[in-house]
């Protein structure tokens, strides 16, 4: 796609830090690192977002997703790591190519601050049931 970051990045056409590449994904350091070893991970086949991904696209990227993750580790010792994709504009993506962000953590100090407010009381086990039964008839 001519006007999309990612895709000129993998095209050269705009410089990056790589750090991995085989014939389907291209990893390469994040220019807004949040912290050390902070990695995006993406499609060499554009995808605007998980929506619209192919499986097999899906299946090449995860597939690499462990191989990149272990290396961050092997380079920098984290004592854990997140992976995040904000998946279209309500959640918060920016750069219209599906990515998936790689960020080691070091401690609950170090720049990430991930917070889970569960709604479990808004979805007894009725709701939960119907709502299984809702996502399984699309599938």
């Amino acid at each position: 796609m001519n006007d999309c970051l990612f895709c000129k990045i993998i095209a050269g056409d705009i410089p990056s830090l790589k750090v991995y590449e085989d014939d389907h994904v291209f990893a390469f350091m994040d220019i807004a690192p949040l912290t050390k070893g902070h990695t995006l991970l993406i499609p060499k086949t554009h995808c605007k977002d998980l929506f619209e991904m192919p499986e097999d696209v899906a299946r090449n990227l995860y597939a690499a997703a462990p191989k990149v993750a272990n290396a961050i580790k092997a380079a920098f010792n984290p004592v854990g790591m997140n992976t995040i994709n904000n998946n279209g504009a309500a959640a918060g993506q920016t750069v219209f190519h599906y990515h998936l962000h790689l960020v080691p953590r070091y401690d609950e100090t170090d720049g990430l601050v991930v917070e889970w407010n569960s709604r479990q009381q808004d979805f007894q086990a009725d709701v939960l049931t119907n709502l299984s039964e809702q996502i399984k008839a699309q599938l």
